[in-house]
């Protein structure tokens, strides 16, 4: 089995889009239903993935018959969920509904049953294949009737069946039957009808009597009412649904009677002492007070408000949590933080700050208990903007506390020891954490967030808890206090002098181990004043700080690697920043990272495209020449040898090509008749001939192909499966070459350039013969070498333009000119071809001799994250998104802003040829920019815009 998959995705490719338009398409013939992406619990299914596997595995009807083999399905395909079984018949659903009509037609090339008795019907048992209107038979659960023909057939009634000798068997296999129900007996008092089985009417019904009629009559109105309310009757009761055969049967008043069912009395309660004893001691009471001869004033004063119908119920838990929260009893606070946090946790979404006055000072106040447990001060808020002057723990309610670092670094701290705690402070503790856990929990919530972002002294909570001191028992603690920086920073503009501002930047350079204080800190302060108009500056920042960020983006860390992004795009989007962060690293580090991230987490792909499609190589039609040393070895052999040698050096198998008896008969004639002759030899017959082809290519075949030409059909005699070779082979299989030489001596009709054309076997052969017989010279015997001498030369071999005019030359140099031309041409032969032992041929030679192989171009591809660009309709256009966008993004800020800082300006003081910062930043990362903006199709837009600034910024 293949192991399974670990995750069933959508993969949106072409052949996906192409198979569902067919899909579609082919639903909407049918007059089906489709939905293409249907899902199995939370996942989409691809519908082609599970196409090509069910058609894979023999279909539907072969994957139902197998047991268990959808559960395998589904396991195979990453589709798996806590309920197997559940899981395989919703996929076999899916299939059956959406895919199962279109395998019979697209697979099995057959027409498809009708809607009525596939799409409409449930996804139980097989055999589609043979399913037909005449032998499929509906289940009686998707019918429900009897009769299936008859639109208003009789329900089915479930009855125990009688007691036979073999019914205990059946009993203890099956389930208990369901006990009659017991329906209340209501009287009919609105009609003063007489019952309907009155003397009158027996003899009819004695006649329709059986043991099903009797035991209905038998089980009386309780029984005929619960029938009732389970089936539904036709309008105007039993003698409009059944009308006896016999006219004597039938009687008017029954047949034109109108049945209605009976309307129940409406029912009040009666006020009595035992079912409202509290109205009737009221009444007792203000009688009393009436013969005493009080007044109604009197009546309404002495009145008490806790006895009425409804007993006072009090306030809500809302409420009572915020009251009890006020009271700073420490039983009452226990049990209010108790409840919010649980409120808080598990209806944030509708738990808000501004419906619940004084919950947030509340909540504030006991966070603020927090320096009780670990310094010498009691933190209060104030509200006096007069007073300046005041004690160290007072805070200021209207603007914040500027100087809260100071005040907390002034604080004479308590002795406590890190993981012993007495009971008070264990207890004081947990209530302080579930106080700022609660605040965490509601600003969760982005209109909580926006609500308490306006509160200042929330700001100086979070600088007091994250300057605790460093102990284990308060990490839970700070790190709460992060996460509700995070979310109330987008809501602030945090200037370089603002505490909350330095103490996240305190976080980054003291908690530097901790990656979830880093993560936490570093998008707190990336998203400063995010929802706002005001821009965030991010000024001083340490370079201590942007060292450790620049670290920390060498590290693989996907969450750590995205915060740091978004923190230097803020950050570089503010030109003076850029001056800091020059003088804090070398920034050709950085951008040369940051390019390097342009393509993380790519996906490398490569196709090719065709150019110019392959085609057929079109051959001789007549058979070529016998060069002249093969000539002499063929005469020499014996018939039906030398018809075999020539047909095999001659000719090639070819699955669609064919020669006509004739021409190679007529071939094979001017080859060897008149040699054969003057040496007394008989030639081979020509019916032996043409049979003996067969013998050397077995797909050879010779038949009559009948054509029809304007004189009439005629008949031609041809040889199926091959064709004449383009070079001609030797007995081992190595090809012939011609000579391309420019004939020096013409015929008359012979084309200024005629070439020379004789068949050479070897590169030695043809540099002798065109040394021999276009020039004229002469070999030394011994050595085989031309004579050393000069003269005026000119190469006279095909498309040759080194030496097209008379040059002035040794004779041993234009010679090896000329045998580099004997080279090159049979490199290619002798590259190609593969003799086998034997003396036999293969078959890729003749492969390749007969097709020009297409001509293609590879197109590299390199896909990144890619999001939806409307995240409300995820199967639309996709834009880049995650890292490789930030990267793109930061890059862009710092060629944008390099070149309007100070250091610019030194730069070209210093080295004016150099083009500034950015030539210096980017010139040896141009190459890779430009292959991203080729290759990768969604990053090609920000990849151009960054190198058009680069560009514009170096003119």
């Amino acid at each position: 089995m293949a192991p399974p998959e670990a995750w069933h995705t959508v993969d949106h490719s072409p052949e996906y889009e192409d198979f569902i338009a067919k899909l579609t398409e082919f639903h909407t013939k049918r007059g089906t239903s489709f939905d293409p992406t249907p899902k199995l619990g939370v996942r989409q299914i691809d519908l082609l993935k599970l196409y090509k596997y069910i058609v894979a595995h023999g279909g539907y009807d072969a994957v139902s018959d197998e047991k268990l083999a959808w559960r395998k399905s589904c396991e195979e395909l990453g589709l798996m969920t806590n309920n197997p079984p559940a899981a395989a018949f919703q996929l076999k659903t899916h299939y059956y509904r959406y895919l199962a009509a279109y395998e019979i037609k697209t697979v099995h090339n057959k027409e498809p049953p009708p809607p009525e008795i596939l799409e409409h019907t449930t996804a139980k048992g097989s055999g589609l294949l043979t399913r037909t209107l005449e032998n499929y038979a509906p289940n009686r659960r998707e019918t429900g009737f009897r009769d299936s023909d008859n639109d208003e057939g009789t329900p089915l009634r479930d009855r125990p069946a009688e007691d036979t000798p073999g019914s205990s068997a059946r009993a203890s296999r099956g389930l208990r039957q369901d006990p009659p129900q017991r329906v209340i007996y209501t009287p009919e008092t609105s009609s003063s009808r007489q019952p309907r089985h009155t003397s009158g009417q027996h003899p009819t019904v004695s006649l329709h009597n059986s043991p099903r009629h009797s035991q209905s009559h038998s089980q009386g109105p309780q029984q005929h009412a619960v029938h009732a309310n389970q089936y539904p009757s036709a309008r105007g009761g039993a003698s409009h649904s059944y009308i006896p055969p016999n006219p004597e049967f039938q009687n008017s008043a029954i047949m034109n009677y109108d049945w209605q069912r009976p309307v129940p009395l409406p029912v009040r309660p009666v006020k009595t002492p035992a079912t409202d004893p509290n109205a009737f001691a009221e009444e007792r009471r203000v009688a009393r007070l009436r013969t005493a001869g009080k007044s109604a004033a009197d009546l309404m004063q002495r009145r008490d408000p806790l006895r009425s119908d409804k007993m006072f119920e009090g306030p809500n838990i809302y409420l009572r949590c915020i009251q009890s929260l006020l009271s700073r009893v420490p039983a009452e606070q226990a049990f209010a933080l108790h409840h919010l946090v649980k409120i808080s946790f598990e209806r944030g979404d509708k738990f808000r700050f501004e419906q619940f006055p004084k919950l947030v000072e509340g909540l504030v106040d006991k966070g603020l208990e927090v320096g009780q447990l670990f310094y010498e001060v009691d933190w209060t808020i104030t509200y006096d903007s007069e007073q300046d002057d005041g004690p160290i723990g007072e805070l200021d309610g209207n603007n914040g506390t500027s100087d809260i670092i100071e005040r907390i670094e002034q604080l004479a701290p308590k002795s406590v020891v890190d993981g012993i705690m007495p009971a008070d402070f264990s207890d004081r503790l947990g209530m302080i954490t579930e106080a700022v856990l609660t605040i965490r929990n509601m600003v969760m919530l982005l209109d909580n967030a926006a609500f308490i972002a306006d509160y200042p002294v929330l700001s100086d909570l979070l600088c007091i808890i994250l300057h605790l001191p460093k102990l284990e028992m308060v990490v839970e603690l700070k790190h709460f206090a992060l996460d509700i920086a995070e979310q109330i920073t987008p809501y602030l503009v945090l200037q370089s002098d603002d505490p909350l501002f330095r103490t996240l930047l305190g976080q980054l350079l003291d908690n530097s181990d901790d990656r979830g204080t880093i993560l936490t800190a570093l998008r707190a302060v990336g998203r400063s004043s995010m929802n706002l108009s005001e821009t965030n500056q991010l000024g001083d920042v340490p370079l201590e700080v942007l060292q450790k960020v620049k670290n920390w983006l060498l590290l693989n860390d996907d969450e750590l690697m995205d915060a740091c992004l978004d923190f230097l795009y803020q950050y570089t989007a503010v030109v003076p920043n850029l001056e800091s962060l020059i003088k804090a690293s070398s920034l050709d580090d950085l951008v040369t990272h940051l390019v390097r991230l342009l393509s993380h987490g790519a996906k490398r792909e490569q196709r090719e495209i065709i150019v110019e499609p392959e085609r057929r190589v079109k051959g001789p039609d007549d058979p070529l020449p016998v060069p002249a040393d093969l000539l002499q070895r063929l005469l020499a052999m014996p018939e039906p040898e030398r018809c075999h040698t020539w047909v095999r050096c001659f000719f090639e198998e070819d699955p669609e090509g064919q020669v006509t008896q004739i021409s190679i008969w007529q071939g094979y004639n001017s080859a060897f008749l008149e040699h054969l002759k003057k040496e007394g030899k008989q030639m081979i017959q020509a019916a032996e001939f043409i049979r003996s082809i067969s013998q050397v290519y077995t797909n050879a075949a010779a038949r009559i192909k009948r054509e029809l030409t304007p004189q009439g059909e005629t008949s031609k005699f041809i040889i199926d499966g091959i064709r004449p070779r383009i070079r001609p082979i030797n007995e081992q299989g190595l090809e012939y070459y011609p000579c391309l030489w420019a004939r020096k001596h013409r015929g008359p009709g012979d084309s200024p350039m005629a070439k020379c054309l004789a068949w050479l076997p070897s590169a030695s052969q043809m540099w002798k013969h065109i040394i021999v017989e276009h020039l004229g010279e002469t070999l030394d015997p011994v050595t085989n070498a031309v004579k050393d001498k000069t003269d005026k030369f000119i190469c006279y071999w095909h498309n040759c333009g080194k030496y097209n005019k008379p040059t002035e030359m040794s004779l041993f140099f234009f010679s090896s000119h000329i045998k580099l031309h004997a080279m090159q041409a049979f490199v290619r032969s002798q590259v190609e071809t593969t003799p086998t032992p034997g003396g036999s041929l293969t078959s890729k030679r003749s492969s390749r001799a007969q097709v020009t192989p297409a001509r293609t171009i590879t197109i590299k591809s390199e896909e990144t994250l890619a999001l939806p660009a409307d995240p409300r309709n995820p199967n639309g256009p996709h834009t880049a998104g995650g890292i490789p966008l930030s990267a793109a993004l930061v890059l862009r800020n710092i060629a944008r802003n390099v070149v309007k800082t100070e250091a610019q300006e030194e730069l070209l003081k210093e080295e004016p040829e150099d083009g500034g910062w950015n030539e210096r930043l980017f010139r040896a990362q141009r190459t890779r920019l430009h292959e991203i903006m080729a290759e990768n199709k969604l990053l090609a837009p920000h990849v151009a815009s960054l190198l058009q600034t680069i560009n514009d910024s170096s003119a």
